[in-house]
């Protein structure tokens, strides 16, 4: 059963981060669109449709199949573990920006750059490869 849940995880994450990738970018777009214009309507939609078809239940899919696997491994005192605990927070604090970002974009408030998006298009990308590292190397 832990592989198969090992898959399912995996998966989960890789959906997960898939939106998490992808919607910065579509930020950045949007920011060209003029307020109420077909083209930032349209961004709306994709962006809200991304959120919460896919990055919302991709992350609590993460989180639940990703708990149990700590649980059923014996993971919990373990110092990468820890580690990756801490990672994951952090990007799921950036998927609670995000998610705001969309409110914003929809409501017609966004306040930031497309220079501003481009960067947090990166965060989630460290973030993956630290806690990947953290996970299949184990270092401490």
């Amino acid at each position: 059963m832990y592989e198969w849940i090992k898959a399912f995880h995996i998966i989960a994450v890789i959906a997960w981060m898939a939106g998490m990738l992808y919607l910065p970018r579509l930020f950045v777009y949007h920011c060209e669109a003029a307020p109420g214009s077909p083209t930032s309507e349209t961004f709306k939609v994709m962006e809200r449709r991304l959120l919460k078809a896919i990055i919302n239940p991709a992350m609590i899919a993460t989180w639940v199949l990703g708990l149990w696997l700590v649980w059923a491994g014996g993971w919990w005192g373990s110092g990468w573990f820890h580690a990756k605990l801490a990672l994951v927070l952090v990007l799921s604090a950036v998927h609670g920006l995000f998610g705001r970002w969309v409110k914003d974009f929809a409501a017609d408030r966004n306040a930031r750059s497309q220079k501003f998006y481009r960067w947090m298009n990166e965060v989630p990308t460290v973030l993956m490869i630290a806690i990947v590292i953290l996970v299949m190397v184990k270092p401490f």
